[in-house]
Protein backbone atom coordinates (compact mmCIF):
# COMPACT_ATOMS: atom_id res chain seq x y z
CA UNK A 1 0.00 0.00 0.00
CA UNK A 2 3.13 2.05 0.59
CA UNK A 3 6.22 2.31 -1.76
CA UNK A 4 9.43 3.39 -0.53
CA UNK A 5 12.29 4.65 -2.56
CA UNK A 6 15.90 5.71 -1.62
CA UNK A 7 18.00 8.58 -3.14
CA UNK A 8 21.08 9.99 -2.27
CA UNK A 9 23.80 7.62 -1.83
CA UNK A 10 27.25 7.73 -3.63
CA UNK A 11 31.01 8.12 -3.16
CA UNK A 12 32.41 10.32 -0.90
CA UNK A 13 36.18 10.55 1.35
CA UNK A 14 35.72 10.46 5.19
CA UNK A 15 34.90 13.53 6.78
CA UNK A 16 32.70 14.26 4.05
CA UNK A 17 28.53 14.61 3.68
CA UNK A 18 25.84 13.07 1.97
CA UNK A 19 22.10 13.88 2.47
CA UNK A 20 19.59 11.04 1.65
CA UNK A 21 16.22 10.87 0.83
CA UNK A 22 13.28 8.64 0.93
CA UNK A 23 10.12 9.38 -1.35
CA UNK A 24 7.18 7.69 -0.03
CA UNK A 25 3.46 6.86 -1.76
CA UNK A 26 0.10 7.31 0.09
CA UNK A 27 -1.57 9.84 1.84
CA UNK A 28 -1.26 8.42 5.31
CA UNK A 29 2.60 8.62 4.94
CA UNK A 30 1.88 11.48 7.81
CA UNK A 31 0.64 8.70 10.72
CA UNK A 32 3.79 6.59 9.75
CA UNK A 33 6.69 6.27 12.19
CA UNK A 34 10.05 6.40 10.16
CA UNK A 35 13.47 4.95 10.05
CA UNK A 36 16.79 4.54 8.33
CA UNK A 37 18.99 1.35 8.57
CA UNK A 38 22.07 0.03 7.38
CA UNK A 39 23.54 -3.26 6.05
CA UNK A 40 27.22 -3.65 5.37
CA UNK A 41 28.42 -6.49 3.44
CA UNK A 42 28.42 -10.20 5.57
CA UNK A 43 27.06 -8.37 8.28
CA UNK A 44 23.30 -7.83 9.91
CA UNK A 45 20.95 -5.30 8.92
CA UNK A 46 21.26 -2.35 12.36
CA UNK A 47 19.63 0.78 13.25
CA UNK A 48 20.49 4.07 12.27
CA UNK A 49 18.01 6.66 13.05
CA UNK A 50 13.95 6.84 14.10
CA UNK A 51 11.72 9.51 13.71
CA UNK A 52 7.97 9.87 14.77
CA UNK A 53 4.87 10.32 12.15
CA UNK A 54 4.84 14.09 13.66
CA UNK A 55 8.84 15.20 13.70
CA UNK A 56 8.72 15.78 17.26
CA UNK A 57 11.04 13.23 18.60
CA UNK A 58 14.18 11.27 17.08
CA UNK A 59 16.15 8.22 17.84
CA UNK A 60 19.65 7.66 17.15
CA UNK A 61 21.93 4.48 17.20
CA UNK A 62 25.34 5.89 19.28
CA UNK A 63 27.72 5.17 16.36
CA UNK A 64 26.00 8.41 14.51
CA UNK A 65 25.22 10.62 17.12
CA UNK A 66 26.41 14.30 16.46
CA UNK A 67 27.15 13.32 12.76
CA UNK A 68 23.64 12.25 11.28
CA UNK A 69 20.26 14.08 11.31
CA UNK A 70 16.89 12.77 10.74
CA UNK A 71 14.01 14.33 9.44
CA UNK A 72 11.08 14.60 7.37
CA UNK A 73 8.52 16.72 5.58
CA UNK A 74 5.02 15.08 5.31
CA UNK A 75 3.82 17.97 2.71
CA UNK A 76 6.36 16.43 0.20
CA UNK A 77 6.03 12.64 1.90
CA UNK A 78 9.89 12.84 1.80
CA UNK A 79 12.06 11.74 4.95
CA UNK A 80 15.76 12.42 5.23
CA UNK A 81 19.08 11.58 6.84
CA UNK A 82 21.81 13.90 6.41
CA UNK A 83 24.72 12.59 7.21
CA UNK A 84 27.73 14.76 7.94
CA UNK A 85 31.66 13.86 9.63
CA UNK A 86 31.47 10.51 7.32
CA UNK A 87 33.83 7.50 8.47
CA UNK A 88 34.99 4.49 6.27
CA UNK A 89 32.70 2.45 9.03
CA UNK A 90 29.41 4.43 7.60
CA UNK A 91 30.03 2.08 4.35
CA UNK A 92 26.97 0.29 3.87
CA UNK A 93 23.54 0.07 2.24
CA UNK A 94 21.12 1.90 3.62
CA UNK A 95 17.18 1.94 3.80
CA UNK A 96 14.24 3.27 4.85
CA UNK A 97 11.69 2.15 6.21
CA UNK A 98 8.03 3.04 7.22
CA UNK A 99 6.19 1.26 10.14
CA UNK A 100 2.45 1.68 10.21
CA UNK A 101 1.35 -1.03 13.02
CA UNK A 102 3.18 0.58 16.60
CA UNK A 103 1.90 3.44 18.56
CA UNK A 104 5.60 4.08 19.17
CA UNK A 105 9.41 4.54 17.28
CA UNK A 106 10.72 1.21 17.18
CA UNK A 107 14.39 0.67 16.57
CA UNK A 108 14.20 -2.94 15.12
CA UNK A 109 13.81 -3.73 11.63
CA UNK A 110 11.13 -6.73 12.30
CA UNK A 111 8.98 -3.67 13.52
CA UNK A 112 8.66 -2.32 10.20
CA UNK A 113 6.33 -2.63 7.71
CA UNK A 114 7.43 -1.29 4.42
CA UNK A 115 11.22 -0.81 3.36
CA UNK A 116 12.91 0.77 0.58
CA UNK A 117 15.37 -1.21 -2.01
CA UNK A 118 18.24 0.51 -0.24
CA UNK A 119 20.89 2.70 -1.84
CA UNK A 120 24.54 2.60 -1.49
CA UNK A 121 27.31 4.49 0.84
CA UNK A 122 30.54 4.38 0.28
CA UNK A 123 32.97 6.48 2.42
CA UNK A 124 36.74 6.20 1.69
CA UNK A 125 39.69 6.69 3.54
Amino acid sequence: QVQLVESGGGLVQAGGSLRLSCAASGRTFSSYSMGWFRQAPGKEREFVAAISWSGGRTYYADSVKGRFTISRDNAKNTMYLQMDSLKPEDTAVYYCAADASHNIVTTTPWAYDYWGQGTQVTVSS
